[in-house]
Parts: structure tokens; sequence; C-alpha cells
């Protein structure tokens, strides 16, 4: 495993296995790494002859600075983590390497980013596309992967590379969860003991959920699962929406839509969680 923190370094790295035509996969992080995230490394290594994994926190995604100083480094122990799945170059660079000038590209993505997270947190997912189609641009992989815990930012990332006509596949992986049921976040390293068991609570109002599909409206789904959290001392539903899974655009009957998804986000304290869950997919 080879570590490089300059744009330099990772070309360096990389020019043999281009000059030969070797197949280079991409998994992009922000670092504070879980099983999620090596599910991800883990596939890339086995799908490609190369795989290189970024670790870099991009400032241009957080809406909120308090959340951007808070989020986790922990660059030592994401090492550790990464040794033992064979993948080829780490990259951690700086601000200055991803950034050498100020990224002004602004991203229209229609209507995919006006709901949800692109709702509550205006100009995130600009920056997502920022970021992401600059390390494109730096590791020039033929696959990319992205879990499926962040689902509205793999429709984002998918939308992004048709519009830039980037060579670059597209790989989204199901959603890693702890064994109650807790779906795995960086975030959840800045859960309290108390907020831990309380947060499980998010997961298990989905998957009961399930039952309402066909018995019951999906208005009468929204409002049962928004009171089954927030009637626990502690959790806040910021939004939960049921959309098609296609288009994100909320629907209204179940009928509506060939795939159906439950998109959430709840505050545990102040620290703000996100979860999904597929009610159905159509073939």
């Amino acid at each position: 495993m080879i570590v490089v923190t300059t744009t330099d370094q990772l070309d360096e790295s990389l020019s043999s296995f281009r000059s030969e035509g070797c197949s280079i996969g991409f998994v992009p992080t922000m670092g504070a790494l879980h099983q999620g995230h090596i599910s991800l490394v883990k596939q890339c290594v086995a799908d490609n002859e190369v795989s290189v994994v970024s670790i870099f926190v991009n400032p241009t995604q957080f809406n909120d600075k308090n959340d951007l100083i808070h989020y986790p480094r922990t660059l030592d122990a994401d090492l550790t983590l990464l040794e033992p799945t064979g993948v080829t170059v780490v990259f951690a660079p700086g601000v200055e390497d991803v950034y050498p000038e100020e990224d002004t590209r602004r991203f229209d993505f229609g209507m995919l980013d006006k709901v949800m997270e692109g709702k509550h947190r205006p100009g995130h997912f600009n920056g997502v596309a920022q970021v992401v189609s600059r390390l494109f641009d730096l590791v020039k992989p033929y696959r990319a992967y992205f879990g499926e815990k962040d689902f509205q930012q793999v429709a984002i990332i998918r939308s992004m590379v048709q519009q830039l006509n980037l060579p670059v596949e597209i790989v989204a992986m199901p959603i890693v969860r702890e064994a109650d049921g807790l779906a795995l976040s960086s975030r959840n390293a800045r859960l309290a003991p108390s907020q831990r068991k309380l947060a499980v609570k998010i997961s298990e109002a989905l998957t009961k959920s399930r039952n309402f599909v066909g018995r019951s409206s999906v208005q009468d789904t929204v409002n049962w699962v928004v009171d089954q959290i927030n009637a626990n001392e502690g959790l806040q539903v910021e939004y939960f929406e049921i959309v098609d899974g296609n288009s994100l655009q909320s629907i209204s009957e179940w009928q509506n839509a060939d795939y159906a998804v439950g998109c959430i986000t709840v505050f545990c304290g102040e620290i703000r969680l996100i979860d999904n869950i597929t009610y159905f997919a159509k073939q």
C-alpha cells in the first residue's frame, strides 16, 4: 500500500499502471473509515487491477462550518484499517492539492438536488460534484464505488458523470449495518453511549414500516415513521420522504412508482444521521 499526499506523487504512483492499461478502481472517502467503507474498498480491489482510496475532508460540501470543524479526522486509524484490504494507493491530499484554485463551477441537477438533503443543505451537492469530479480528473478511474446510505448523493454523482461525459462506471454498494441495524456512519463515532442506543430506533422504524406497503397510504406510513422516532426523547426527525428511487420526487401513492425508497434524516442530539430503506424495486 502506497500512501501519497500530493497530485504529483499520485501521478507518479499510477503512471506505470496507466501505461500498461490497467483498470483503476476508486473509492473516494472523507476518512473516519468504518466497515461500510471497507466493504467498498474490498469490492474495488476485487473488481480492478489497481485500487485507489482517497481520504479528504472536502470543505466545499459543508454548508455548516461547525460540522466541518467537528468532522472526525483519523488518518492513522484509517491507514491501519486499509492496510489488509490490498488497496494499491491511498491518496490523502491537502485542500491546496485538490483545489489549487477556487472551484467556482455550478452544476445543474434539475430537481435531484432540490429535495431532501439538497433542500436542507443548500450548496452541499454542488460541493460534492466539485470534489468528486476533481478527484476523478486526478485518479482517472475506470470504476468508482459509493455506498447507498448516501442514496441521493449516488443519484447526483451519476448525473454529474453524465453531464460531464466522464468515462467512469459508478458502482453503488448496499448499506452496511451494525448487528442491531444501525447504518454505519463516520458520525456514529460522535454518539455518546446513550445516544448510540437511541440511534437504532431509526432503522427499527424504517424496517417495521415495510409492513405498511399496500396496506396503508404513503402519507400514513410517513406519519407513522416520524411519530415512532420522535417519540424517543433525544431524537428529532428533520425529514422523512418516500420517493421514486429514480427521480427522487415524493410519491403520494404506492402504485405511482416502480421503485420506492424511504429517505430519512434524524438529529440525535446535535448529530445528524441519515438512512434509507427500499420498499420495492420492480423489475
